[in-house]
């Protein structure tokens, strides 16, 4: 019989080659391509298994939910992103950037837990007993309940389960733990899955809570196979930006409860803290009456966060006019400035230097952000402050006009439970209409001032009579 010309096949995505290579060339992993001849064995038949009455099928109806239930790690906007908090048997893979805080919040995570006596387990493979010993000291997590063991191999782990016993584990990382039942170096998509599946398979079969932290790539997606997402049960994404102290917990994957829930914290010196109301942290708390601000509300999940966003304008001195923007996409903001000269009647806007920026270094990437710019750009140029209890949100087309927004209503309702009484919105129909109710709109062509003069007049005469 002739040898299939294809011998080799990736045990990711099942792309075949007819020769060895480091990279699948269809999932783009490495260390995935195996033999074919290595991956098949001799021929087995499978029997079926008699099965007990404890493991035999019932009605969905007859299963209790009782030892499913989710239990509070003690920090709320841990709590939130997970659904109501943690399930007994879980497998919650956290990943991040580097240093952006994911050791520091499970150790914190683990005090809390232990705090309430249960026994935790936290196993670094990346650091020693004694570092995590030093942050737990700067964090406060000295419980006597909380057991630290430093350990790279997966059968030296599963005896430290045994040993200890705990109520929750916590792995930090899959991607440093090896097992000597799969070849290759730790980290290798062979060595992820093995530890990952065995981790898991542990939880499940003792209720036992996994929290694994989990490395990304350059590109921010987490390393190893795809297939250590369709593992575990609640796939969580730690964000931030190095130079804020602000952090952003979302869950990517959840199945047992929402996906669009957004968890808040603060790096300090003395470790991660809860915001629960992070509003006064995208608000300045300068004198008010300054032209070039306006205080728009984004949407984190299903979180409102008020955002204040500040624009600059100045006279150009050179050739080509600047443009400099922080936390807002510089190609929408470049768009809103040629709507406002060409729709608004801001003549002379292109030719001048426009700084803008956000407070609290958040980034707005959604085009509800669209017409607080807008304003901001409107109130620089004319150096006319926007009234401090007024919010704007709403999407700007290019033909100047203002189309609604995703939860408009949990955006109005959020900005006056802050304070904000004056809306503008989709309503106004037009981002003209949003400049002239601030009397911030360009006066126009001669022609038009003509004919708005006269509108204006016949308006009276109307009224008038």
């Amino acid at each position: 019989m002739a040898k299939s010309v294809s011998s080799f096949r990736c045990v990711e995505c099942g792309w075949t080659s007819i020769r060895w290579v480091g990279r699948c060339g269809e999932c783009q992993q490495w260390g995935s391509v195996q033999d074919l001849a290595d991956q098949a064995g001799p021929a087995r038949t499978l029997r079926p298994v008699q099965i007990s009455d404890a493991r035999s099928a019932r009605p969905i109806t007859a299963v209790t939910t009782e030892s499913v239930q989710h239990w509070p790690s003690g920090i709320a906007e841990f709590d939130r992103v997970l659904g109501g908090g943690i399930v007994p048997g879980a497998a919650i893979l956290l990943s991040g950037e580097p240093g952006v805080g994911k050791s520091t919040l499970l150790l914190e995570v683990a005090a809390r837990a232990a705090a309430t006596g249960q026994k935790v387990l936290y196993v670094s493979a990346e650091e020693s007993v004694q570092q995590v010993r030093l942050r737990a000291e700067r964090t406060n997590a000295l419980v006597p309940t909380l057991y630290l063991a430093a350990e790279t191999d997966l059968a030296t782990i599963l005896g430290q389960i045994d040993a200890v016993e705990p109520q929750l584990l916590i792995v930090d990382s899959v991607q440093t733990v090896a097992s000597s039942l799969s070849d290759g170096l730790a980290g290798q998509p062979s060595q992820v899955r093995e530890v990952a599946s065995t981790l898991i398979r542990v939880a499940k079969d003792r209720h036992l809570p996994v929290l694994l932290v989990g490395h990304v790539t350059k590109d921010g997606s987490i390393a190893g196979p795809r297939l250590l997402e369709h593992l575990v049960d609640v796939v969580c994404q730690f964000e931030g930006d190095r130079q804020t102290a602000l952090r952003f917990v979302r869950a990517l994957k959840n199945r047992f409860g929402p996906t669009d829930e957004v968890g808040c914290f603060e790096m300090t010196g003395d470790g991660i803290a809860e915001v629960p109301d992070p509003s006064g942290l995208f608000l300045s708390r300068g004198a008010t009456g300054v032209s070039g601000t306006c205080v728009t509300v984004a949407l984190e999940g299903r979180r409102a966060l008020p955002v204040e966003v500040q624009a600059l304008l100045v006279k150009s001195t050179g050739p080509q006019p600047r443009r400099v923007v922080n936390g807002v996409d510089p190609s929408r903001v470049a768009m809103i400035l040629a709507v406002l000269e060409r729709r608004a009647k801001l003549s002379g806007v292109g030719q001048l230097d426009v700084y803008i920026s956000t407070v609290g270094g958040v980034r707005l990437s959604e085009p509800a952000a669209d017409l607080a710019i807008a304003v901001a750009i409107a109130s620089a140029m004319h150096d006319r402050p926007v009234p401090h209890d007024m919010a704007a949100y709403g999407e700007i087309s290019l033909a100047g006009e203002v189309r609604p927004v995703t939860a408009g209503k949990l955006r109005g309702a959020e900005a006056r439970r802050l304070g904000f009484n004056k809306i503008l919105d989709a309503e106004l129909g037009s981002v003209t209409a949003a400049l002239e109710r601030l009397r911030l709109a360009g006066p126009g062509t001669p022609a038009e001032q003509r004919q708005q003069r006269a509108e204006s007049r016949e308006r009276e005469l109307d009224g008038a009579f």
